[in-house]
């Protein structure tokens, strides 16, 4: 049986020493090589890529990186733009607090720093967005400040080459951490930018958390005569992790409300998951158990006004409007699974001819920040979350070739999800 390491950290000396030499000779070789945000000391564009780094894949960021960067190529340029812009660039890459934080934190910029972005590790953390690591990276790669990074990658290579075998939730883990990233930077600054993409590759692809080269492939590690973990077959159970809960299930409905070539749009609340975005008029949302299914109402028995009950509810100051007696379609339910959730969606659909567009309009308590008509071919305007733009370009598509076929007596339009 593997032996259960200690949380305090094993004082390799000769380690500590040799460690950054080692890791940028590796680099050379084996690293990451030709990425657009790499060789930048515009601290801007560091802080865009680190941004768009988190939680999203590397191959996902080469594409969508270049396109930020292109629509805001400067602090002003983000600052000034409105959130929605933002947002609607940011569409498909999820987690949309980064976009807002990135936002706001370009405000701060250009208001509290003159658009320049200060070079004190502490001025960065305290800006929208910026944590202690991400400061380091935007000071290393910009601005070549010895100061260290500890995202997840980092915290694991830390972890098992010095036998901390914690949880990294625990402070006193990441305390240990910090401090061995600390001791472990290269003497001169100028080895900072290259240290820093060299220690973020290691953690990438070499020392991963379930395919290690050590223990999958002929390569050597160039760490694995001095890795704590290794030499205890404690490689896989390094860093500790905590049992993962399961993720709560919800159903809802959605509305498309159609009328010509373009839907009803509604704002979701800024703290609310996709905050800040535009979506499709929404009931609440219900839990369910594992495995449960929800009975759904079918089309053939919901009405208008019930229709406008489930997916507009308290926007109306009496009884929703008939809305003249438009039909209601039904779509097929579509699962969203979010990182620490599961959402059924049913998709409801009712095209309004103008009266009941203007009896809609007239009859619903509102306000232009929070619904809008938007022509279908200029969602790309608009921040949509991404399974929302999904469901609307498979209904457009399917409206389309309705409308060529001019069939009164079409099939219910089908959505379907796509990954």
């Amino acid at each position: 049986m593997p032996k259960a390491l200690s949380l305090q950290p094993t004082h390799d000396a000769a380690l500590i020493a040799s460690f950054s030499k080692r890791l940028i000779q590796w680099h050379k070789q084996y690293g990451r090589h030709g990425m657009p945000w790499q060789g930048i000391t515009d601290p801007y564009a560091v802080w865009v890529s680190e941004i768009m780094l988190q939680q999203t894949q590397v191959a996902t960021v080469l594409d969508r990186y270049p396109k930020m960067m292109q629509r805001f190529p400067s602090v002003a340029h983000l600052a000034r733009a409105d959130i929605d812009e933002v947002l609607a660039e940011w569409s498909g890459l999820g987690y949309y607090s980064r976009a807002r934080n990135l936002h706001a934190c370009a405000k701060q910029v250009v208001s509290q720093y003159q658009g320049q972005f200060p070079p004190d590790p502490l001025a960065l953390e305290s800006l929208s967005g910026i944590g202690r690591s991400t400061a380091g990276a935007i000071a290393a790669f910009a601005l070549q400040v010895r100061t260290p990074i500890l995202d997840a990658n980092v915290k694991r290579v830390l972890a098992r080459l010095f036998g901390i075998g914690g949880a990294l939730q625990e402070k006193k883990v990441t305390d240990s951490l910090w401090h061995l990233a600390t001791e472990l930077l290269p003497r001169s600054p100028k080895d900072m930018p290259l240290y820093t993409q060299a220690l973020m590759d290691f953690g990438a692809t070499w020392c991963t958390a379930k395919q290690p080269v050590c223990l999958t492939q002929n390569t050597q590690c160039p760490f694995e005569s001095s890795c704590q973990a290794k030499a205890h077959d404690q490689v896989l159970a390094i860093p500790k992790k905590l049992p993962k809960k399961k993720s709560p299930q919800f159903s809802c409905a959605v509305g498309i409300l159609a009328h010509g070539n373009a839907v009803l749009l509604q704002k979701r609340p800024t703290k609310a998951i996709w905050g800040g975005l535009w979506s499709l008029p929404e009931g609440q949302w219900q839990g369910q158990t594992e495995g449960e299914s929800r009975p759904t109402v079918q089309a053939d028995t919901l009405t208008s006004e019930q229709l406008l009950e489930l997916i507009l509810p308290n926007r109306f100051s009496k009884k929703p409007p008939s809305l003249f007696r438009q039909s209601v379609r039904m779509g097929n339910r579509v699962k969203h699974i979010f990182s620490h959730r599961v959402l059924q969606i049913q998709v409801y659909e009712m095209v309004l001819n103008g009266k009941a567009k203007k009896e809609l309009d007239s009859s619903m308590q509102s306000d232009e920040a929070q619904f809008i008509w938007a022509e279908l071919g200029t969602l790309e305007q608009y921040g949509l979350a991404q399974p929302i733009r999904l469901l609307l370009e498979s209904w457009s598509q399917a409206h389309g070739a309705a409308e060529s076929d001019r069939c009164a007596n079409a099939s219910p339009i089908v959505l379907k999800n796509r990954p």
